[in-house]
């Protein structure tokens, strides 16, 4: 099992996801699951097999958190390095293909947010950006093909 890296916030979110998985939605596809299997003939059901697609997918999540949960490390971020592009900091790079300038947090995987510039250090921009120092070009692979950035400064 590999570690799952995260701050205390993110740790609290995933507590969070689970209860609600546990305390609400796997109880409320129970019940759906019941209300399907009174209608009668399960075979040509179409609420009785979307409740147990579901059902799957909770159960899914369910058994994921709780071996991130397992495998959570939550990271002192006093006791970072200082200068480098590591879980934790905020690093701005400038786009050398375009010229634009992006902001990004590294974040464990349960907090990545692109909206809100948190990657996580799991994704090909995480991954490119990690240990890299101000002044550094790093060039990363992303399905749309190869992106260049300069850091410009590490937070």
């Amino acid at each position: 099992m590999s570690r799952v890296v995260t701050t205390k916030e993110g740790l609290a979110k995933m507590k969070a996801e689970l209860e609600k998985l546990v305390s609400v939605d796997r109880p409320n596809v129970s019940a759906a699951l019941a209300h399907a299997r009174s209608l009668g003939d399960l075979s040509e059901n179409s609420e009785y097999h979307a409740a147990k697609e579901k059902q799957g997918m909770i159960e899914r999540k369910i058994r994921q958190l709780q071996t991130d949960l397992t495998n959570a490390e939550v990271i002192d971020q006093s006791k970072l390095a200082k200068g480098v592009a590591v879980f934790g900091k905020t690093v701005k790079v400038k786009d050398l293909g375009d010229g634009s300038q992006e902001t990004y947090i590294l974040v464990g995987q349960h907090e990545g947010d692109f909206d809100q510039g948190k990657i996580s250090v799991e994704s090909p921009i995480g991954k490119g950006l990690l240990g890299k120092k101000v002044g550094d070009i790093a060039e990363i692979r992303v399905p749309a093909g190869t992106i260049k950035y300069k850091i410009i400064s590490i937070t």
